[in-house]
């Protein structure tokens, strides 16, 4: 009290913060008079004068300073109708330790925004079998493709030349592959160069898009998709991205084209600058996400490296999306080396935002996702998909359900419809319980295929078109076991009704025959598990974290508890449906989640979450196990816990006298009634001289009989033969009043009407 101090607030414990009334915030001199009245007041024990420190944040990002960075509106604007990469480089991830290659026409390896980053282990020459992947010259700049796709990449950052790529710390190589002839081998080698060094492979080429072409991957090529993400980066697989293609103008559909059909390319489509479907933009089902590229001639290209050490502000087409998303998907494998090639595509499909993306099918599919046959899952996110990389745990393995939707030849005609009722393979290792990718597969004729339109609608109700109406398509090939490819339903539940429309669009008479329809799900399933694993927490199980990294749904199998995932909930929880309110960019989570949720009270341990489930009691309390009930126990009854049970018993019995107790008063009460009467009658009688004959009891009572049950008047009943051997007596179906009731019943009534 001695020193004029104002108490602001208690810093934590015994420690607090004073101010002095007439020290000036700016003061640069030490205040030693207060420090001594202080030091000397024996409540105080410790005092120290606060001063400012200088700090510097750890930030390791600097705004690159390239004189074209500004023009690469599509990286980070004010706006915010960008890919969001800004954000991921604040973050820290910029591509370092990953390896991406370009198949195309070669790469300018000593171009000086390339030349820091570029990686001659990641390269090769297939169309002259050397390791030199640089691009041969011409008048037209015919092979600049690769060149321009490297750059958007993983151009060199803040060496003043060009721009930046998305990936500007990664390393990027390039497979000379294109500019020759291509053949199934020179694919597959492409695909296959040092799968173990090389993480992405990026792709921006595929058939002719023509609007009638329906071709894809050969033997090899198929083969070296396979090897790559069964074998590619230590068994996690490459990942391979892919473009959609540029057929928009033909109609042309890109599930006729296997290479973004195939389930083992991350396809990737455009939007324009202004948020528009490009004119060259092909839509189908098998498109899982989008990146930016040219539109009309208003709107902003693309900035990225050229031909002859330059650069370019006019990269155009898919070509220029397919990079864009290979550098965004290094920034995620920076975040998380483990991720595999389905964990991608987990996380692609569940941070793409549909925001700013214009077209009129977006559509909510049945776990409550937008999705479009235009953008897919809609724009990737760098930022969205390296945060939650980061704590990303690996999805269970595949499993593939494969079911036989028709037995015979159907007539296609003008429309046929196929229904079927599939269970996913329940009972078998193959159950899928959560979708991924499915495929139908077809084998049909068709004298004009481009009239043909065909849908898939999931039991989730999500309606997938897997080829629409391609005009130029006048071939009468139709379709030789062709797969036809959707992402719409994923993490659906694929038990249930499926749904394929097979339809001629153009009215004509055509005609065809359907031979084969496979339908061929793709997905995880539940987790199987020893006895001994269960109600253990487990770190690999949680499917899905919200930003703040707390794991929010868990994989099928699994139970939420605590914010882990067990295998069996522990004593006094049992499975009940939790509802999780977040986003993480298109994760538009189902309404709730199977979550290990308290036992109701006052029930210790339970079976269900019912009240009446109850399998234990807290103390004081005693279980009914007819009723599933705790009762509460006074302190009486708590001596003897068995006698209060006996006792209530015994109250229960009391209970259920006295409740019949009015209708047993009653029927005294009208038999006295009678009694009475009667004997008044009969005094009457006697004392008038009358004679009374009393009746016969026997059956059929004879001719002196003046009462008898009469012979007609039998019961018979299930189980119990008749006694009575009259043949007039009624059978079990004439009294059909008597068949509900059971035999004790029955022979009840009929000793009480003897």
């Amino acid at each position: 009290r001695s020193v004029p101090v104002n108490v602001l607030l208690t810093v934590f414990g015994d420690y607090y913060h004073f101010r002095h009334r007439t020290v000036v915030k700016r003061s640069l001199s030490d205040h030693r008079g207060t420090q001594i009245r202080l030091e000397k007041d024996p409540k105080v024990t410790w005092a120290e004068q606060q001063i400012s420190k200088t700090r510097k944040k750890r930030d390791i990002f600097v705004e690159p300073v390239d004189p074209k960075f500004k023009d690469q509106w599509y990286l980070y604007n004010s706006n915010h109708r960008d890919l969001n990469a800004k954000s991921a480089w604040q973050l820290g991830f910029t591509g370092k330790g990953v390896v991406v290659s370009i198949l195309d026409d070669g790469i300018e390896k000593n171009h000086p925004d390339l030349m820091q980053n570029y990686d001659p282990d990641a390269s090769y020459d297939v169309n002259d079998g050397d390791p030199d992947p640089q691009p041969r010259y011409t008048q037209l700049n015919d092979n600049r493709h690769g060149t321009r796709c490297a750059g958007e990449v993983a151009a060199v950052a803040n060496n003043g030349i060009c721009g930046v790529g998305v990936a500007y710390n990664a390393k990027i190589g390039g497979v000379r592959m294109l500019d020759g002839e291509v053949t199934d081998m020179v694919e597959a080698q492409s695909l296959s160069l040092n799968p173990q060094h090389i993480d992405v492979y990026s792709a921006s080429w595929g058939p002719e898009d023509d609007g009638k072409t329906v071709d894809g991957p050969a033997k090899l090529a198929k083969e070296a998709f396979l090897r790559g993400v069964t074998a590619g980066r230590g068994g996690l697989g490459s990942i391979f991205v892919w473009a959609s293609g540029n057929g928009g103008r033909e109609k042309d559909s890109c599930n006729c084209d296997g290479y973004t059909n195939s389930i083992y390319t991350l396809s990737i489509s455009s939007s324009t600058q202004n948020g528009n479907v490009p004119w060259y933009s092909e839509a189908c089902s098998s498109t899982l996400a989008t990146t930016y590229s040219s539109g009309n001639l208003n709107e902003k290209q693309i900035v990225t490296t050229d031909l002859k050490s330059k650069c370019t502000d006019s990269h155009t087409g898919t070509s220029a999306s397919a990079p864009l998303a290979a550098g965004i998907i290094a920034l995620a494998l920076e975040a998380n080396k483990n991720l595999t090639w389905r964990d991608m595509q987990h996380l692609v499909v569940r941070t793409s935002h549909p925001n700013h993306l214009l077209t009129n099918d977006w559509r909510t599919n049945g776990v409550g996702r937008k999705v479009s046959h235009s953008y897919g899952y809609g724009l990737l996110n760098a930022s969205g998909i390296v945060e939650l990389a980061k704590t990303w745990s690996s999805v269970g393995p595949q499993r593939k359900c494969v079911i036989a939707m028709v037995c015979e030849p159907r007539n296609i005609g003008s429309q046929l419809i196929i229904n079927k009722n599939v269970d996913a393979c329940f009972g078998t290792d193959s159950l899928v319980t959560s979708l991924e990718h499915v495929q139908a597969r077809l084998t049909l004729s068709y004298n004009r295929r481009g009239n043909l339109a065909i849908h898939l609608i999931s039991p989730a109700g999500t309606r997938s078109t897997l080829l629409h109406p391609r005009p130029h398509d006048y071939s009468s090939e139709g379709f030789n076991d062709w797969a036809f490819m959707t992402t719409h339903s994923w993490d659906e539940n694929p038990a249930g009704m499926w749904r394929l429309e097979i339809e001629n669009v153009a009215g004509a008479s055509d005609y065809g025959t359907l031979t084969q329809f496979l339908l061929v799900l793709y997905g995880t399933g539940s987790a199987t598990s020893s006895s001994s694993e269960k109600s253990q927490p487990s770190n690999d199980s949680c499917k899905m974290l919200d930003l703040r990294q707390i794991c929010i749904e868990c994989n099928s199998g699994f139970y939420l508890f605590e914010q882990s995932c067990v295998k069996e909930c522990p004593a006094g929880f049992s499975v009940g449906q939790q509802p999780i309110n977040y986003t993480v960019g298109n994760s538009i989570a189902p309404a709730s989640v199977p979550a290990c949720l308290p036992c109701p009270p006052p029930c210790l341990t339970c079976s269900t979450l019912s009240p009446q489930a109850c399998l234990s009691c807290p103390p004081h309390s005693s279980l009914d196990p007819f009723a599933g009930t705790c009762l509460h126990l006074n302190p009486n009854m708590r001596e003897s816990p068995d006698n209060y049970m006996v006792a209530q018993h015994d109250r229960e019995s009391e209970l259920q006298l006295t409740s019949q107790l009015p209708i047993t008063v009653a029927v005294l009460s009208c038999v006295a009634i009678i009694a009475t009467f009667a004997g008044i009658f009969l005094l009457l009688q006697l004392r008038s001289g009358a004679l009374i004959k009393l009746p016969s009891l026997e059956a059929g009572g004879g001719p002196g009989g003046t009462f008898s049950l009469g012979r007609n008047r039998m019961i018979s009943y299930r189980g119990i033969p008749t006694m009575w051997g009259d043949e007039e007596a009624n059978t079990d179906s004439e009294n059909e009043e008597f068949d509900v009731h059971n035999e004790r019943t029955a022979f009840i009534k009929t000793q009480s009407a003897l």
